[in-house]
Protein backbone atom coordinates (compact mmCIF):
# COMPACT_ATOMS: atom_id res chain seq x y z
CA UNK A 1 0.00 0.00 0.00
CA UNK A 2 3.05 2.49 1.10
CA UNK A 3 4.30 1.48 -2.64
CA UNK A 4 1.46 2.39 -4.54
CA UNK A 5 0.88 5.47 -2.55
CA UNK A 6 4.27 6.39 -3.12
CA UNK A 7 3.97 5.74 -6.72
CA UNK A 8 0.14 8.11 -7.11
CA UNK A 9 2.53 10.81 -5.20
CA UNK A 10 5.47 10.60 -7.72
CA UNK A 11 2.91 11.23 -10.46
CA UNK A 12 1.30 13.74 -8.73
CA UNK A 13 4.86 15.52 -8.15
CA UNK A 14 6.04 14.97 -11.82
CA UNK A 15 2.81 16.20 -13.44
CA UNK A 16 2.90 19.09 -11.22
CA UNK A 17 6.45 19.95 -11.66
CA UNK A 18 6.31 19.56 -15.52
CA UNK A 19 3.64 21.60 -16.01
CA UNK A 20 4.84 24.47 -13.31
CA UNK A 21 8.20 24.15 -15.31
CA UNK A 22 6.44 24.95 -18.71
CA UNK A 23 4.63 27.61 -17.50
CA UNK A 24 7.92 29.59 -16.26
CA UNK A 25 9.13 28.46 -18.98
CA UNK A 26 6.78 30.10 -21.61
CA UNK A 27 7.02 33.37 -19.28
CA UNK A 28 10.69 33.82 -19.10
CA UNK A 29 11.03 33.46 -23.39
CA UNK A 30 8.05 35.95 -23.82
CA UNK A 31 9.15 39.47 -24.50
CA UNK A 32 5.65 40.34 -22.84
CA UNK A 33 6.65 39.15 -19.42
CA UNK A 34 9.42 41.03 -19.68
CA UNK A 35 7.83 43.75 -21.09
CA UNK A 36 5.15 44.40 -18.00
CA UNK A 37 7.73 43.43 -15.30
CA UNK A 38 10.24 46.00 -16.67
CA UNK A 39 7.08 48.86 -16.82
CA UNK A 40 6.32 47.91 -13.21
CA UNK A 41 9.81 48.06 -12.16
CA UNK A 42 10.39 51.71 -13.93
CA UNK A 43 6.94 53.36 -12.78
CA UNK A 44 7.75 51.92 -9.07
CA UNK A 45 11.59 53.42 -9.46
CA UNK A 46 10.15 56.96 -11.10
CA UNK A 47 8.19 57.59 -7.88
CA UNK A 48 11.22 56.33 -5.73
CA UNK A 49 13.16 59.69 -7.56
CA UNK A 50 10.34 62.05 -6.06
CA UNK A 51 11.12 60.11 -2.53
CA UNK A 52 14.90 60.63 -2.81
CA UNK A 53 14.11 64.72 -3.58
CA UNK A 54 12.32 65.26 -1.13
CA UNK A 55 14.30 63.81 1.71
CA UNK A 56 17.31 65.59 0.09
CA UNK A 57 15.84 69.04 0.68
CA UNK A 58 15.68 71.24 3.73
CA UNK A 59 12.15 72.22 5.20
CA UNK A 60 12.05 75.59 6.13
CA UNK A 61 11.88 76.05 10.24
CA UNK A 62 8.90 78.10 11.86
CA UNK A 63 8.76 79.59 15.34
CA UNK A 64 5.74 78.08 16.30
CA UNK A 65 6.15 79.56 20.17
CA UNK A 66 7.43 83.18 18.93
CA UNK A 67 10.63 82.38 21.20
CA UNK A 68 12.92 83.85 19.05
CA UNK A 69 11.54 87.21 18.13
CA UNK A 70 12.44 90.36 20.68
CA UNK A 71 9.27 91.79 21.82
CA UNK A 72 10.75 94.76 23.24
CA UNK A 73 13.34 95.41 20.79
CA UNK A 74 16.11 95.14 24.02
CA UNK A 75 18.09 92.55 21.99
CA UNK A 76 17.26 89.41 23.71
CA UNK A 77 14.75 86.73 22.65
CA UNK A 78 11.69 86.58 24.42
CA UNK A 79 13.03 82.63 25.04
CA UNK A 80 15.61 83.93 26.86
CA UNK A 81 14.33 86.51 28.76
CA UNK A 82 11.67 84.13 29.68
CA UNK A 83 14.85 81.77 30.99
CA UNK A 84 16.66 84.56 32.81
CA UNK A 85 13.20 85.20 34.33
CA UNK A 86 13.56 88.96 33.17
CA UNK A 87 10.41 90.51 31.29
CA UNK A 88 9.85 89.95 27.76
CA UNK A 89 8.04 93.02 26.99
CA UNK A 90 9.33 95.37 28.54
CA UNK A 91 12.79 96.51 27.67
CA UNK A 92 13.92 97.86 30.85
CA UNK A 93 13.92 94.84 32.19
CA UNK A 94 16.71 92.21 30.42
CA UNK A 95 19.26 89.83 31.35
CA UNK A 96 22.01 92.06 30.60
CA UNK A 97 24.53 89.55 33.02
CA UNK A 98 24.38 87.14 29.62
CA UNK A 99 25.12 87.65 26.35
CA UNK A 100 21.87 87.84 23.53
CA UNK A 101 21.27 84.66 21.95
CA UNK A 102 21.30 84.50 18.46
CA UNK A 103 17.33 84.48 17.41
CA UNK A 104 18.06 80.95 15.40
CA UNK A 105 19.05 79.43 18.77
CA UNK A 106 14.85 80.22 19.86
CA UNK A 107 13.85 77.86 16.46
CA UNK A 108 13.00 74.18 17.29
CA UNK A 109 13.98 74.96 21.10
CA UNK A 110 11.29 72.66 22.00
CA UNK A 111 10.15 69.34 20.32
CA UNK A 112 7.23 67.48 20.37
CA UNK A 113 7.80 64.37 23.67
CA UNK A 114 4.30 62.83 23.85
CA UNK A 115 2.99 60.41 26.92
CA UNK A 116 0.09 58.90 27.18
CA UNK A 117 -2.00 59.61 30.18
CA UNK A 118 -3.75 57.04 32.33
CA UNK A 119 -6.70 58.09 30.56
CA UNK A 120 -4.85 56.67 27.02
CA UNK A 121 -6.71 59.50 25.20
CA UNK A 122 -4.98 62.68 26.55
CA UNK A 123 -1.07 63.13 25.55
CA UNK A 124 1.57 65.20 27.50
CA UNK A 125 4.32 67.42 26.14
CA UNK A 126 7.15 68.02 28.08
CA UNK A 127 8.87 71.69 28.56
CA UNK A 128 12.10 71.07 27.24
CA UNK A 129 13.58 74.66 26.85
CA UNK A 130 13.02 75.13 30.77
CA UNK A 131 11.25 78.64 30.99
CA UNK A 132 8.45 77.49 32.47
CA UNK A 133 10.50 75.37 35.25
CA UNK A 134 12.24 78.59 36.07
CA UNK A 135 9.53 80.21 37.97
CA UNK A 136 9.35 80.84 41.20
CA UNK A 137 6.57 78.87 42.63
CA UNK A 138 4.63 75.73 42.10
CA UNK A 139 0.79 77.25 40.86
CA UNK A 140 2.78 79.28 38.55
CA UNK A 141 4.57 76.03 37.10
CA UNK A 142 0.92 73.93 36.88
CA UNK A 143 -1.73 76.71 35.83
CA UNK A 144 -3.20 74.19 34.69
CA UNK A 145 -4.20 72.23 37.68
CA UNK A 146 -3.68 68.64 36.74
CA UNK A 147 -0.82 68.26 39.32
CA UNK A 148 2.14 67.73 36.82
CA UNK A 149 4.40 70.62 37.09
CA UNK A 150 5.33 72.46 33.27
CA UNK A 151 3.38 70.31 31.12
CA UNK A 152 1.15 70.40 28.22
CA UNK A 153 -1.71 68.51 28.05
CA UNK A 154 -3.64 67.73 24.74
CA UNK A 155 -6.85 66.42 24.11
CA UNK A 156 -7.81 64.84 20.98
CA UNK A 157 -11.36 64.25 19.84
CA UNK A 158 -11.61 61.97 16.96
CA UNK A 159 -15.56 62.34 16.36
CA UNK A 160 -15.35 65.52 16.06
CA UNK A 161 -11.84 66.30 14.80
CA UNK A 162 -11.05 69.00 17.94
CA UNK A 163 -8.17 69.48 19.39
CA UNK A 164 -7.93 71.13 23.03
CA UNK A 165 -4.63 72.54 24.84
CA UNK A 166 -4.39 72.90 28.51
CA UNK A 167 -0.73 74.24 29.17
CA UNK A 168 1.32 75.69 31.89
CA UNK A 169 3.11 78.78 31.97
CA UNK A 170 5.48 78.62 29.47
CA UNK A 171 4.95 75.56 27.73
CA UNK A 172 4.83 76.36 24.54
CA UNK A 173 5.96 73.49 21.65
CA UNK A 174 8.45 74.29 19.01
CA UNK A 175 9.14 71.06 16.89
CA UNK A 176 11.36 70.74 14.43
CA UNK A 177 10.01 71.28 11.10
CA UNK A 178 11.99 69.74 8.94
CA UNK A 179 12.95 66.61 11.79
CA UNK A 180 9.33 65.70 11.55
CA UNK A 181 8.45 66.70 8.12
CA UNK A 182 11.55 63.96 6.72
CA UNK A 183 9.95 61.36 8.98
CA UNK A 184 6.49 61.92 8.37
CA UNK A 185 7.24 61.95 4.63
CA UNK A 186 9.24 58.90 5.00
CA UNK A 187 6.09 57.02 6.12
CA UNK A 188 3.99 58.54 4.23
CA UNK A 189 6.00 57.15 0.49
CA UNK A 190 6.06 54.00 1.83
CA UNK A 191 2.44 53.47 2.42
CA UNK A 192 1.53 55.68 -0.45
CA UNK A 193 3.62 53.61 -2.61
CA UNK A 194 3.18 50.09 -0.57
CA UNK A 195 -0.40 50.12 -0.67
CA UNK A 196 -1.43 52.25 -4.20
CA UNK A 197 1.47 51.44 -6.19
CA UNK A 198 2.78 47.72 -4.90
CA UNK A 199 -0.31 46.12 -3.35
CA UNK A 200 -2.66 47.53 -5.73
CA UNK A 201 -1.41 48.27 -8.93
CA UNK A 202 1.75 45.86 -8.98
CA UNK A 203 -0.86 42.98 -7.51
CA UNK A 204 -3.52 43.46 -9.99
CA UNK A 205 -0.78 44.56 -13.31
CA UNK A 206 0.93 41.50 -13.14
CA UNK A 207 -2.16 39.33 -12.89
CA UNK A 208 -4.51 41.13 -15.79
CA UNK A 209 -1.04 40.60 -18.60
CA UNK A 210 0.28 37.33 -17.04
CA UNK A 211 -2.41 35.53 -15.66
CA UNK A 212 -5.82 36.38 -18.06
CA UNK A 213 -4.18 34.20 -20.84
CA UNK A 214 -2.57 31.47 -18.61
CA UNK A 215 -5.60 28.76 -19.97
CA UNK A 216 -7.23 31.03 -22.96
CA UNK A 217 -4.30 31.27 -25.25
CA UNK A 218 -3.36 27.29 -24.97
CA UNK A 219 -7.00 26.88 -25.24
CA UNK A 220 -6.92 29.06 -28.72
CA UNK A 221 -3.67 27.78 -29.74
CA UNK A 222 -4.92 24.50 -29.39
CA UNK A 223 -1.67 23.32 -27.27
CA UNK A 224 -4.38 22.58 -24.32
CA UNK A 225 -5.30 19.59 -26.12
CA UNK A 226 -1.43 18.19 -25.12
CA UNK A 227 -2.13 18.99 -21.36
CA UNK A 228 -5.34 17.22 -21.32
CA UNK A 229 -4.45 14.13 -23.60
CA UNK A 230 -2.09 13.09 -20.33
CA UNK A 231 -4.58 11.64 -17.28
CA UNK A 232 -4.52 14.36 -15.27
CA UNK A 233 -7.62 16.09 -14.48
CA UNK A 234 -8.72 20.17 -15.66
CA UNK A 235 -8.55 21.41 -12.13
CA UNK A 236 -4.80 20.19 -11.45
CA UNK A 237 -3.65 21.87 -14.87
CA UNK A 238 -5.11 25.00 -13.74
CA UNK A 239 -3.59 24.51 -10.44
CA UNK A 240 -0.03 23.62 -11.84
CA UNK A 241 -0.22 26.84 -14.29
CA UNK A 242 -0.86 29.28 -11.57
CA UNK A 243 1.81 27.54 -9.82
CA UNK A 244 4.35 28.55 -12.93
CA UNK A 245 2.70 32.01 -12.78
CA UNK A 246 3.23 32.43 -9.14
CA UNK A 247 7.23 31.13 -9.48
CA UNK A 248 7.13 34.66 -11.69
CA UNK A 249 5.07 37.21 -9.97
CA UNK A 250 5.95 36.49 -6.23
CA UNK A 251 10.20 36.23 -6.61
CA UNK A 252 9.29 39.47 -9.03
CA UNK A 253 7.05 41.26 -5.85
CA UNK A 254 9.73 40.13 -2.97
CA UNK A 255 12.62 41.29 -4.63
CA UNK A 256 10.90 44.75 -5.75
CA UNK A 257 9.92 44.92 -1.88
CA UNK A 258 13.31 44.49 -0.77
CA UNK A 259 15.34 46.54 -3.21
CA UNK A 260 12.77 49.44 -1.84
CA UNK A 261 13.70 48.47 1.84
CA UNK A 262 17.61 49.05 1.22
CA UNK A 263 17.16 51.75 -0.95
CA UNK A 264 14.68 53.71 1.83
CA UNK A 265 16.24 52.38 4.71
CA UNK A 266 19.82 53.50 4.13
CA UNK A 267 18.36 57.15 2.20
CA UNK A 268 15.32 57.94 5.44
CA UNK A 269 15.64 60.13 7.98
CA UNK A 270 17.52 58.80 11.18
CA UNK A 271 20.75 58.67 13.73
CA UNK A 272 21.15 55.12 12.59
CA UNK A 273 23.15 54.29 9.33
CA UNK A 274 19.80 51.97 8.17
CA UNK A 275 16.00 51.72 9.44
CA UNK A 276 15.63 48.50 10.61
CA UNK A 277 12.33 49.07 11.94
CA UNK A 278 11.26 49.56 8.32
CA UNK A 279 12.15 46.40 7.25
CA UNK A 280 8.99 45.03 8.39
CA UNK A 281 6.59 46.90 7.07
CA UNK A 282 8.00 46.22 3.21
CA UNK A 283 7.86 42.43 4.18
CA UNK A 284 3.65 43.28 5.55
CA UNK A 285 3.60 44.87 1.86
CA UNK A 286 5.20 42.01 -0.01
CA UNK A 287 3.12 39.69 1.80
CA UNK A 288 0.02 41.75 1.10
CA UNK A 289 0.87 41.83 -2.94
CA UNK A 290 1.55 37.95 -3.28
CA UNK A 291 -1.81 37.42 -1.91
CA UNK A 292 -3.89 39.60 -4.08
CA UNK A 293 -1.72 39.32 -6.99
CA UNK A 294 -2.42 34.99 -6.11
CA UNK A 295 -6.42 36.13 -5.60
CA UNK A 296 -6.46 38.42 -8.50
CA UNK A 297 -4.98 36.12 -10.68
CA UNK A 298 -6.77 33.04 -10.21
CA UNK A 299 -9.75 35.68 -10.79
CA UNK A 300 -8.53 36.89 -13.76
CA UNK A 301 -7.74 33.31 -15.21
CA UNK A 302 -11.00 32.18 -14.87
CA UNK A 303 -12.67 35.47 -16.70
CA UNK A 304 -10.13 34.01 -19.38
CA UNK A 305 -11.56 30.48 -19.23
CA UNK A 306 -15.27 31.85 -19.33
CA UNK A 307 -14.76 34.01 -22.53
CA UNK A 308 -12.23 34.65 -24.98
CA UNK A 309 -11.91 38.91 -24.27
CA UNK A 310 -12.07 37.99 -20.76
CA UNK A 311 -9.65 40.62 -20.53
CA UNK A 312 -12.67 42.61 -20.56
CA UNK A 313 -14.12 41.33 -17.38
CA UNK A 314 -10.32 41.94 -15.81
CA UNK A 315 -10.76 45.57 -16.40
CA UNK A 316 -14.03 45.72 -15.16
CA UNK A 317 -13.09 44.07 -12.08
CA UNK A 318 -10.18 46.36 -11.45
CA UNK A 319 -11.94 49.56 -11.80
CA UNK A 320 -14.36 48.11 -9.18
CA UNK A 321 -11.11 47.16 -7.36
CA UNK A 322 -9.56 50.65 -7.88
CA UNK A 323 -13.02 52.00 -6.02
CA UNK A 324 -12.29 50.09 -3.37
CA UNK A 325 -8.39 50.45 -2.66
CA UNK A 326 -10.33 54.70 -2.71
CA UNK A 327 -12.30 53.64 -0.21
CA UNK A 328 -10.17 51.83 2.20
CA UNK A 329 -7.58 54.43 2.17
CA UNK A 330 -9.47 57.78 2.25
CA UNK A 331 -11.94 56.21 4.53
CA UNK A 332 -9.21 55.45 7.42
CA UNK A 333 -10.33 51.76 7.63
CA UNK A 334 -13.58 52.92 9.39
CA UNK A 335 -15.77 51.28 6.00
CA UNK A 336 -17.36 48.26 6.15
CA UNK A 337 -17.60 47.98 2.23
CA UNK A 338 -13.79 47.07 1.82
CA UNK A 339 -14.48 43.90 3.47
CA UNK A 340 -16.05 43.07 0.13
CA UNK A 341 -13.47 43.24 -2.42
CA UNK A 342 -10.10 41.92 -2.61
CA UNK A 343 -7.77 45.10 -1.81
CA UNK A 344 -9.57 45.79 1.18
CA UNK A 345 -8.31 42.54 3.08
CA UNK A 346 -4.99 43.40 1.14
CA UNK A 347 -5.07 47.17 2.65
CA UNK A 348 -5.75 45.35 6.36
CA UNK A 349 -2.33 43.47 6.24
CA UNK A 350 -0.62 46.43 5.71
CA UNK A 351 -2.20 48.28 8.31
CA UNK A 352 -1.86 45.82 10.73
CA UNK A 353 1.82 45.45 10.42
CA UNK A 354 2.20 49.20 10.49
CA UNK A 355 0.64 49.14 13.61
CA UNK A 356 3.60 46.34 14.63
CA UNK A 357 6.13 48.15 13.33
CA UNK A 358 5.31 51.40 13.89
CA UNK A 359 3.75 51.62 17.48
CA UNK A 360 3.95 55.40 17.54
CA UNK A 361 2.75 55.81 13.89
CA UNK A 362 -0.79 57.19 15.82
CA UNK A 363 0.93 59.81 17.85
CA UNK A 364 3.04 61.31 15.06
CA UNK A 365 0.01 61.99 12.79
CA UNK A 366 -1.61 63.75 15.87
CA UNK A 367 1.51 66.05 17.02
CA UNK A 368 1.78 67.05 13.15
CA UNK A 369 -1.99 67.77 12.95
CA UNK A 370 -2.23 69.61 15.75
CA UNK A 371 1.11 71.19 14.93
CA UNK A 372 2.68 71.99 17.68
CA UNK A 373 0.33 74.63 18.88
CA UNK A 374 0.69 76.89 15.69
CA UNK A 375 -2.69 78.06 14.86
CA UNK A 376 -5.07 80.88 14.50
CA UNK A 377 -8.46 81.70 16.01
CA UNK A 378 -11.53 81.03 13.19
CA UNK A 379 -14.62 83.10 13.11
CA UNK A 380 -16.00 80.65 15.38
CA UNK A 381 -13.81 81.63 18.29
CA UNK A 382 -12.10 78.21 17.95
CA UNK A 383 -8.29 77.58 16.95
CA UNK A 384 -7.41 76.23 13.54
CA UNK A 385 -4.22 74.12 14.16
CA UNK A 386 -1.64 74.31 10.90
CA UNK A 387 -0.24 70.88 10.38
CA UNK A 388 3.39 70.53 10.27
CA UNK A 389 4.85 69.04 6.89
CA UNK A 390 4.08 65.40 6.34
CA UNK A 391 1.47 64.83 8.76
CA UNK A 392 -1.61 65.05 6.24
CA UNK A 393 0.01 62.83 3.36
CA UNK A 394 1.38 60.25 6.61
CA UNK A 395 -2.71 60.39 8.38
CA UNK A 396 -3.91 59.74 4.71
CA UNK A 397 -2.20 56.83 3.92
CA UNK A 398 -2.79 55.68 7.59
CA UNK A 399 -5.41 53.51 8.66
CA UNK A 400 -6.60 50.92 11.38
CA UNK A 401 -7.41 47.49 10.70
CA UNK A 402 -10.98 48.13 12.70
CA UNK A 403 -11.61 44.31 12.88
CA UNK A 404 -11.99 44.51 16.40
CA UNK A 405 -9.17 42.61 17.25
CA UNK A 406 -5.33 42.35 17.88
CA UNK A 407 -3.03 43.95 15.33
CA UNK A 408 -1.18 40.22 14.73
CA UNK A 409 -4.52 38.36 14.70
CA UNK A 410 -5.64 41.15 11.99
CA UNK A 411 -2.75 40.07 10.42
CA UNK A 412 -3.79 36.68 10.40
CA UNK A 413 -7.31 37.08 9.51
CA UNK A 414 -6.87 39.16 6.51
CA UNK A 415 -3.97 36.57 5.58
CA UNK A 416 -6.37 33.49 5.98
CA UNK A 417 -8.99 35.42 3.95
CA UNK A 418 -7.16 36.60 1.09
CA UNK A 419 -6.05 32.69 1.21
CA UNK A 420 -9.92 31.37 0.87
CA UNK A 421 -10.61 34.00 -2.10
CA UNK A 422 -7.73 32.40 -3.88
CA UNK A 423 -8.90 28.67 -3.11
CA UNK A 424 -12.64 29.95 -3.64
CA UNK A 425 -11.69 31.40 -7.31
CA UNK A 426 -9.60 28.17 -7.84
CA UNK A 427 -12.68 25.88 -6.93
CA UNK A 428 -14.82 27.96 -9.52
CA UNK A 429 -12.43 28.49 -12.18
CA UNK A 430 -12.06 24.99 -12.64
CA UNK A 431 -15.37 23.75 -12.40
CA UNK A 432 -16.07 26.13 -15.23
CA UNK A 433 -13.01 24.44 -16.64
CA UNK A 434 -13.98 21.19 -16.43
CA UNK A 435 -17.62 22.14 -18.26
CA UNK A 436 -15.61 23.85 -21.40
CA UNK A 437 -15.61 22.71 -24.77
CA UNK A 438 -12.36 22.37 -25.94
CA UNK A 439 -12.23 22.55 -29.83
Amino acid sequence: MSNRMDTIWSKLDRKSTAIAEFTMRQYRTRISTWAVLGAASVAIFLMLLFYIEAMNTEIEAIDNDGDSFDTDGDGYPDGQERLEGTNPESDQSFPDWVEPDPPEKWINEDDIDWDTLSDGENYVGQDDDGDCENLDTGSQRDTNDNNRECDVVVTIDELNGTINIDADSNVDEDPDEDKYGKEAGHRAFILGIGKFGIVYLLGIFLPLFLATGLIREEMNDGTIHYMLAKPIARGEVLLYRMLGYIGITWPFIIGLCITMALITGFTGPGDGVFRWGDIGVWMTIAWAAMLVSLVYGTIFCGFGIIWKNGVILAILFAAWELGMAFVAILSGGDSSIRYFSVIGWGMIIVDSGVAVCWPDNWQLIQSGLWGGGQGEENWLGEMDYKPLPGAVPLDTFSADSNLGVSSWLAFVISSLVLVFQGVLSWFIGQSIFKGKEVD
